[in-house]
């Protein structure tokens, strides 16, 4: 599927940089004083236990598992993988122009971190905001946080805006898109990477029928999260 490999990349890079940390520790600990000689042996060992479970514990947070992407007309899915806590009414003026529905999605350390396209079409929209680092499990992070705002064309409906905020959270401190604006997408193609604990707000016209219910748990490019009658 189309940038499958980009979040396992990620991990070999954050892996990779983590032990070249490690050995520059190691090697300041070899050539310090006799008692730092000493412990070097316990230093080290103990550093290479937590490396070997840091590396595991990144393979594990990038995993990025295929998308079963439903069949069917008019459906809106998940962007992203986690929890659904919020669903409101919101005005969002830069791409949906104004008031519209907004089902948001709260991604802890365990979920999936890979974004998935809600619909087929294209991206209209592309805009990187710079801001804070909140908490993500507070909802209004969405209004301080850095964050990356994605509008979508839908092919079908024709024309139906679709918006997908990806936000930053206190230990997410990148948001990797990997699509660009004018871009076409398939309904479910993998859209982006946000690194470590995070939330996707998801902006739907007042048309749209949401499908999902406050506390459900959501799969990205999976889940039906509305449709249009």
């Amino acid at each position: 599927m189309k940038y499958s490999g980009k979040a396992r990349k990620a991990a070999f890079k954050i892996i990779l940089v983590s032990l070249i940390v490690l050995a520059l520790f190691a090697v300041t600990a070899v050539i310090g004083t006799i008692i730092a000689a000493i412990a070097t042996p316990v230093l080290v060992t103990g550093s290479a236990i937590i490396w070997i479970l840091f590396s595991l514990f990144t393979l594990y947070f990038f995993r990025d598992p295929d998308a079963h992407v439903p069949m069917g007309a008019n459906l809106v899915l998940a962007p992203g993988h986690g929890k659904v806590d919020v669903i409101d009414t919101t005005t969002e003026p830069l791409f949906m122009g104004g008031e519209c529905q907004r089902v948001s999605i709260f991604l802890s350390v365990l979920d999936v971190h890979v974004q998935n396209a809600p619909v087929s079409g294209k991206v209209g929209f592309f805009r990187y905001t710079m801001g804070e680092f909140m908490n993500a499990m507070r909802t209004e992070c969405a209004q301080h946080n850095e964050n990356v705002l994605l509008g979508f064309e839908a092919a079908e409906p024709a024309g139906k805006k679709i918006g997908v905020r990806l936000i930053a959270g206190v230990i997410a401190r990148r948001i990797v898109p990997f699509i660009q604006q004018g871009e076409e997408v398939k309904r479910g193609d993998r859209i982006s990477l946000i690194q470590f604990g995070s939330r996707a707000d998801v902006y739907l016209p007042r048309e749209a029928k949401i499908k999902v219910a406050l506390g459900d748990r959501v799969v990205g490019g999976e889940t039906i999260l509305a449709v249009f009658e």
